[in-house]
């Protein structure tokens, strides 16, 4: 089953982008946090096979989607990587009512994509064998966000703050890590959980929860459409496929 994952360069520079056959079915678009780049395939593929409909996905990160939506951006759903931003698109009237809702806690990791770097902990981060730390900007990701209050709270952030490089998404932070420009990568346990190298994941007491909410656009002209994909998220199979990408599927009453 094809799932087209589509660029919306109108919109922005920074999504990740794939493609594959058009679909003659009915179609959504679905503004998805760059974190969920790896589960979106599985999701969307399971989606179509069972409603019909078929979802294109555009990523970037959190704040962009956002900003995206706000101006206008054709989309028919989104999922967002934190609470913050779904919560003020519900308070400017830009979602259906009473669909914004929390689909998962997202699991934020450490990834040491080279064999040949000793780090078995966050402390290691301040060993001079790693040399750059690729983090996604805590002002437009929610897992960078994670990040930097990661490392204050470990009192590590002083010491790394000079190694750290910033990508505009998790996605992209894992590029500098898979192509050799970063030594350690923070970024979703999702994204890394099955890549080759050493990933550790980071304590959740150390940063506060990364609870990921959706909601169906109240522009959209799919409205319907776009409903049976949230549900599908937040009661269907869509939790049991999150859980096997490594989330922690909402509590189904949580709102």
């Amino acid at each position: 089953m094809a799932v087209t994952f589509k660029n919306v360069s109108l919109w922005t520079l920074t999504i990740a982008c794939f493609a594959s056959a058009q679909s003659t079915r009915p179609q959504i678009t679905i503004a998805a946090a760059a974190n969920l780049t790896e589960v979106a395939r599985e999701l969307g593929t399971q989606f179509e096979s069972q409603a019909g409909i078929h979802p294109v996905f555009s990523f970037g990160s959190t704040a962009q989607l956002t900003q995206q939506i706000e101006n206008g951006a054709p989309f028919d759903a989104v999922l967002a990587a934190d609470s913050q931003h779904v919560q003020e698109l519900e308070h400017k009237g830009m979602l259906v009512s009473g669909t914004r809702a929390a689909y998962a806690d997202g699991v934020l990791a450490l990834w040491l994509p080279s064999p040949g770097i000793t780090v078995n902990s966050i402390e290691d981060l301040a060993s001079p064998q790693v040399r750059v730390i690729a983090v996604a900007k805590p002002e437009l990701a929610p897992y960078g966000a994670a990040t930097i209050e990661t490392l204050r709270k470990a009192g590590l952030l002083d010491r790394v703050m000079a190694k750290i490089v910033y990508a505009d998404n998790i996605n992209m932070a894992k590029q500098y890590g898979a192509s050799g420009n970063a030594d350690a990568v923070f970024t979703a346990y999702s994204l890394v959980m099955k890549e080759h190298g050493k990933v550790i994941r980071i304590d959740d007491a150390l940063h506060r929860p990364i609870t990921q909410e959706l909601g169906v656009i109240a522009s959209s002209v799919h409205k319907s459409e776009a409903a049976k994909f949230t549900n599908f998220i937040l009661h269907g199979q869509g939790r049991a496929i999150l859980r096997d990408f490594g989330y922690v599927p909402a509590q189904k009453d949580h709102q």
